[in-house]
């Protein structure tokens, strides 16, 4: 009997299956099922009051309708029983207060908005952030350098401080805080599980535990509380979390009892999918943001990444993970600014040689992952006149995202940890300007995806070795990933003139960006956050 194993991949503003074939990788179903609510960013659903700025939430019951709609439907003239498992990936870090039996609070306390999942755009929490930081390094907290020195607002510790500082109510009634990574698939096998790759990546667990207990009290008497509501032994991926349930089996279709997979992180589930495997492989999924990750063979401390974690990605390598927190989005926000089309703004800009529209962009309209670690920074654009046009500013703003692509490469290898193949996946495959682009400024060849749905693939691919179909991710991958190497190579003339607009990006981004330089940014961010109250 052929065998099918189900890839769901929750993304930002929708939910997508794909049925793969466990043989050979072969995608022969898949579907798409938009959230009703999306990003929850200006108005709370269920009173309409205003959120404060920065502030993104979710709804759980969008992610359980794409249980209900994306999978009946990717499943459609295919016979279900020839179906062995299941797996799911997540955004991250987005993260949910529930009770013990994993009832979201946002169900009996749907007034108050520390009660949902804060996605992971969520940047409101920057000054619980700098607390922690400041705090830790004070310490000499020995997990600060495996995140570059910095946690991130997006993640675990800070958005859960948050709650604690403005709700302590609601962080009081939460019998469990769990990443909606994990909490899918409580959903699917009725089991808590808690995946090691969130948990070191978004929630600072390393060496076989949390930061210390003293070290919460120290931020905020009762924070120690967190460690009791996140505890739990760490499954690892690829790992069996259960059998599906017969109330998920009759949301998706599927037959109840098959394998359920440990949940993952969408970035990271993409590297087996484009057969990344190997130390030095490095995976850029890019989207409305993009993630960096890649395995290396040994432990770096690489400034301004989101994680370093032993067995993050692949068991035996050391997974790194770097991002940018805008790029599609800061693509699709001019394009709104502007009234003008992708495609057309694309093709103007496609005309021009590099350099000739004069300008430099920074790339941090939402903030900086990496190397900076700051959400309180935001978009630069230098050297614009009365003859710029919208199809300038656009083409430096994808420079802008390249440029920034660059310094964490270089980041990367300057810290030890060597970059030897370049793979891209995400939805701006589809943009062959940009992707070219992206080989210039590089200065390296791009190898892509041969899947227009990276994460979901890569979710079924752990399906396959969840459900004992596999060995391991390794040999998973080889059968069932997909890449094609080398589609994109650097035009040597390009990549010179970019070579001169990358050194004027890094003079300006340490102006801006670090300690020392213009705190312009910063202060125009407290002036308008002021100015709003």
């Amino acid at each position: 009997m052929t065998r099918y194993v189900v890839g769901v991949d929750f993304g930002t503003l929708s939910g997508r299956a794909v049925v793969v074939r466990v043989a050979d990788g072969a995608e022969v179903g898949t579907a798409v099922h938009e959230y009703r609510h999306g990003a929850v960013e200006r108005t709370l659903p269920a009173t309409g009051e205003a959120l404060p700025p920065h502030w993104a939430l979710q709804m759980p019951s969008d992610w359980v309708d794409v249980l209900r709609h994306a999978v009946p439907a990717a499943l459609e003239g295919l016979d279900a029983t020839q179906v062995v498992g299941i797996a799911t990936d997540f955004t991250a870090c987005t993260f949910l207060p529930v009770l013990a039996d994993g009832t979201p609070l946002s169900d009996l306390l749907p007034d108050r908005p520390h009660a949902y999942p804060k996605l992971w755009k969520h940047h409101a929490a920057q000054r619980q952030a700098d607390q922690i930081n400041a705090l830790a390094a004070s310490r000499g907290e020995a997990w600060l350098p495996r995140y570059g020195g910095k946690l991130s607002s997006e993640w675990q510790l800070a958005k859960a401080l948050q709650v604690l500082e403005e709700d302590p109510d609601v962080f009081a009634r939460a019998e469990r805080f769990i990443e909606a990574a994990d909490w899918i698939v409580w959903q699917l096998a009725g089991v808590e599980t808690r995946n090691a790759c969130t948990a070191g990546y978004k929630g600072a667990h390393q060496d076989g535990g949390y930061p210390p207990r003293d070290y919460f009290e120290a931020l905020h008497t009762g924070f120690g509380a967190f460690l009791d509501k996140t505890d739990g032994p760490l499954s690892p991926l690829g790992g069996l979390a259960g059998r599906l349930t017969a109330e998920a089996a009759a949301w998706t279709g599927l037959p109840e009892g098959i394998a359920v997979a440990v949940g993952n992180v969408d970035a990271h589930v993409t590297a087996p999918a484009a057969q990344a495997v190997d130390a030095g492989q490095l995976v850029a999924i890019m989207g409305t943001s993009t993630c960096h990750v890649m395995s290396g063979a040994t432990l770096a401390d690489v400034p301004g990444m989101c994680g370093v974690v032993a067995d993050g990605i692949i068991p035996g390598l050391y997974g790194y993970e770097a991002g940018q927190s805008g790029v599609g989005d800061i693509f699709g926000w001019f394009a709104g600014f502007a009234s003008a089309d992708h495609d057309q703004l694309t093709a103007a800009a496609a005309e021009q040689r590099p350099g000739q529209h004069g300008l430099v962009a920074l790339d941090w309209h939402n903030g900086n992952r990496s190397v900076l670690v700051d959400h309180h920074l935001s978009g630069v654009i230098v050297g614009q006149t009365l003859a710029t046009r919208p199809e300038d500013v656009y083409r430096a703003l994808i420079e802008a995202t390249a440029y920034g692509t660059r310094t964490i490469v270089e980041t990367l290898e300057t810290a030890g940890v060597p970059v030897t193949e370049f793979i891209a996946a995400g939805g701006l495959l589809k943009n062959t300007f940009l992707m070219q682009l992206y080989s210039d400024v590089l200065r390296r060849p791009i190898s892509v995806i041969d899947s227009e749905q990276g994460p979901a693939l890569g979710s079924a691919i752990h399906a396959a070795v969840a459900a004992g179909e596999y060995p391991d991710v390794r040999a998973a991958a080889a059968a069932m990933g997909k890449v094609k190497r080398a589609v994109y190579t650097p035009d040597d003339a390009a990549a010179d003139v970019y070579d001169r607009l990358y050194a004027e990006y890094r003079q300006l981004h340490d102006y801006f960006g670090r300690p020392g330089g213009n705190e312009v940014l910063h202060r125009l961010r407290a002036l308008r956050e002021e100015v709003a109250q």
